[in-house]
């Protein structure tokens, strides 16, 4: 990217997504508005991408420790499991179109996939999250499902998530500006970061988009609002 708005093979239109491919030391990009999923090397002088996928209505990305690479329609309603190389891929999830039921999805966005290849979903205008394990014919609500709302029991268009070793989901709670920790099992979840309005303040964000951690366990949140990356330790700040 970095030369313009278009669709040559030297440019992007509104990325939505990316992840890094270790193995060969590239970006794997959603790039949404060209309805496409592109590869870049990472190494110096590259000028252009590659397209991996194309004719897809992508929001999200998540590689699982196969290599595979999962992938969200949010106009389909749908999850897809990509071999790299390949161009169809295998529907795993939202098998029936868009809707509110457990096989179904309303702007399914964000990704994550843990290693047992369970993967999670920010349903985001069914606000909520949901996990779908390998080979099942349904998912289940882990987080939200309550209509869109600001209680603990709620969520209100989920984006970013994280899930950890032990099953604990993190989620950046778009609407209520917060991000979510919902323990596995949990009816309701706490607020580790935000929940106090839209704002600038430093205890609060303004339509958080993406987290990630570090291996320190630091919290980075895409504090898209304010136009800036916040870094929080949990461990203190709770």
């Amino acid at each position: 990217g970095g030369k313009g708005r278009g669709n040559g093979l030297h440019q992007l239109d509104h990325p939505t997504d990316v992840l890094i491919d270790k193995e060969t030391d590239s970006l794997i990009i959603c790039d949404q508005e060209n309805q496409r999923i592109v590869r870049w090397s990472r190494r110096s002088g590259t000028t252009q991408g590659e397209i991996l996928i194309g004719n897809i209505d992508c929001l999200g990305l998540a590689m699982d420790e196969q290599r595979y690479l999962y992938v969200s329609d949010w106009k389909k309603g749908e999850v897809r499991r990509y071999q790299l190389g390949e161009k169809n891929g295998t529907l795993v999830a939202g098998d029936n179109g868009q809707g509110d039921g457990l096989n179904q999805f309303n702007k399914p966005h964000y990704l994550f996939v843990d290693r047992q290849q369970n993967v999670y979903v920010s349903d985001k205008n069914n606000h909520r999250v949901m996990k779908r394990a390998k080979g099942a014919k349904e998912g289940i609500v882990v987080a939200g499902g309550q209509g869109g709302g600001s209680a603990l029991t709620q969520l209100n268009h989920p984006n970013g998530l994280f899930v950890d070793t032990l099953g604990t989901l993190y989620v950046a709670d778009m609407g209520n500006h917060r991000v979510m920790r919902w323990m596995q099992g949990a009816t309701q979840g706490t607020v580790i970061v935000g929940g106090n309005g839209y704002g600038a303040g430093a205890n609060q964000l303004g339509v958080p988009v993406g987290l990630s951690f570090d291996q320190r366990g630091n919290l980075y949140v895409a504090d898209q609002g304010n136009d800036r990356v916040q870094r929080f330790s949990i461990e203190k700040d709770l």
